[in-house]
């Protein structure tokens, strides 16, 4: 049967990519990393006929839980090796499209979520949102771009201290170090406000509407 890892909606002026995994934890599976591929690549097609952004989004609790450390540690070395090729890939295709990306995270944003949510053009937070990358604390380093992408956000003494400390970062702590750009109640609400202003006031469209791979 497909596994529905996320679906992609129409809302007002953007599409909005909302994770949608049955335990909630949003984890970035090899075949999810897979899909959110696909679907990217078909999407930047779409927007030679329906040019809108992309806003990128989880559920209450989570953005997303990160890589499933239980897949990785199951990957011998050219294994993972081309897991971590394939998530800089999306990390990069995320990076480089061609209109608005904005992420907007309720829950926590751990590990491979940071990467994904670092990869996006703007990041918007909930209150009980919660940043981090856990990694360190298991002997494991990120190969998708966020040990890049951060200190250029950040600065190089922070990034250490989210990559080498191993901590949780609260919403306002994100705010105050510049990681994310507002706290709302409502994330996406406030992205889709964002890109009104902007002067993208056409409905979203698409003839694709990429949804899920098979597991």
């Amino acid at each position: 049967m497909p596994h529905l890892f996320f679906r992609i909606d129409s809302e007002g002026p953007a599409l909005v990519l909302r994770f949608t995994s049955p335990d909630g934890l949003n984890r970035l599976s090899r075949a999810c990393v897979l899909a959110l591929s696909v679907a990217v690549d078909e999407l930047k097609d779409e927007l030679k006929r329906h040019p809108c952004p992309l806003i990128i989004t989880g559920n209450q609790q989570f953005f997303s839980a990160g890589a499933d450390l239980n897949e990785i540690a199951a990957l011998n070395g050219p294994e993972a090796y081309e897991f971590s090729a394939m998530g800089q890939a999306l990390m990069n295709n995320i990076a480089s499209y061609p209109m608005p990306v904005i992420a907007a995270i309720e829950g926590h944003c751990m590990g491979g979520g940071l990467d994904l949510a670092l990869a996006c053009h703007r990041r918007i937070a909930a209150p009980r949102a919660v940043f981090g990358h856990r990694g360190a604390a298991l002997g494991l380093m990120t190969g998708w771009g966020g040990t890049q992408r951060l200190p250029r956000l950040i600065g190089k003494g922070r990034t250490m201290e989210v990559f080498m400390a191993a901590e949780k970062i609260s919403a306002t702590r994100a705010l105050e170090i510049g990681l994310v750009a507002a706290i709302v109640d409502d994330p996406v609400g406030e992205g889709l406000q964002q890109i009104r202003r902007w002067g993208f006031t056409k409905p979203a469209t698409s003839s694709k509407m990429p949804t899920s791979m098979p597991s």
